[in-house]
């Protein structure tokens, strides 16, 4: 491939090419310009950091405000842990088996813009069933699952939030620290938007104490919805072809398989 009329070119070492990524404002290509600097860095210090393209390099410096120190930090604990929670590179539905059987999460389609989406139902986790380690397990097997199903040009997922008939039973403060954790630590500038639907008073207790540990970059992405507003406001980003009939779309669904 030539990029003798490239402005600038991405290397993807994952994938063993180069994409030419067009015309570029200034700032675009500064980031770009860091993202280099970043993978000299970050190559030199663990050579698993060869295996990722640049795009992913760019998320992790977007995340620490193009500082390039804290960015290379962040990545290389994400290398490590990588490592250590996904050994095999994906995460079996064996090691969560208990956590799939009980049908919590539902894959969807893909937005206006292209962006993958899943729905959690929150009034199916139940804490007391829950092992730490399966549910952090769980998470990280949806999140590659929605990262998995991107279009070339798109970086970001869509997630709603079900809390219809959530209550105490359900809560699970370090659950939902837990998955809070693995989102901002390890798979940074992947979120779009959340949008919380159907949601109880209950919950707004369970929201104050988990506020404060959302990135402040992240907070205006969580969106609460009114139970009036679910069908506009979703349309706004979904087709209603691709929308659930549940939330005024025409997507028949069958949740009786919501693990899949």
């Amino acid at each position: 491939m030539r990029y003798g009329r490239c402005p600038y070119y991405v290397v993807s070492r994952a994938r063993g090419g180069a994409v030419c990524v067009g015309e570029m404002e200034p700032s675009e290509e500064g980031e770009w310009k860091k993202v280099s600097q970043m993978r000299s860095i970050v190559e030199a210090k663990d050579a698993g950091a060869k295996e990722v393209d640049d795009f992913m390099l760019r998320r992790f410096l977007r995340a620490r405000d193009l500082n390039l120190e804290r960015a290379s930090e962040m990545f290389l604990r994400f290398l490590k842990w990588r490592r250590t929670a996904v050994p095999l590179g994906f995460i079996s539905e064996k090691k969560i088996e208990n956590e799939l059987s009980q049908k919590k999460v539902l894959m969807l389609g893909f937005s206006k813009k292209g962006n993958p989406m899943a729905v959690g139902f929150a009034s199916k986790h139940y804490p007391s069933k829950r092992d730490m380690e399966e549910f952090r397990s769980l998470v990280v097997y949806y999140l590659d699952k929605l990262c998995a199903s991107m279009p070339g040009d798109q970086e970001k997922f869509i997630v709603i939030g079900d809390l219809k008939g959530w209550g105490y039973s359900n809560c699970d403060i370090r659950g939902y620290l837990a998955c809070l954790e693995i989102v901002q630590s390890y798979y940074p500038e992947r979120l779009e938007k959340a949008y919380l639907i159907h949601v109880p008073y209950l919950f707004m207790k369970a929201w104050r104490i988990i506020f404060p540990f959302i990135d402040k970059r992240t907070r205006s992405k969580y969106i609460f919805v009114d139970d009036k507003d679910i069908r506009s406001t979703l349309l706004q980003e979904i087709d209603e072809n691709q929308l659930p009939e549940m939330y005024g779309g025409k997507l028949k669904l069958d949740l009786t398989d919501a693990a899949n």
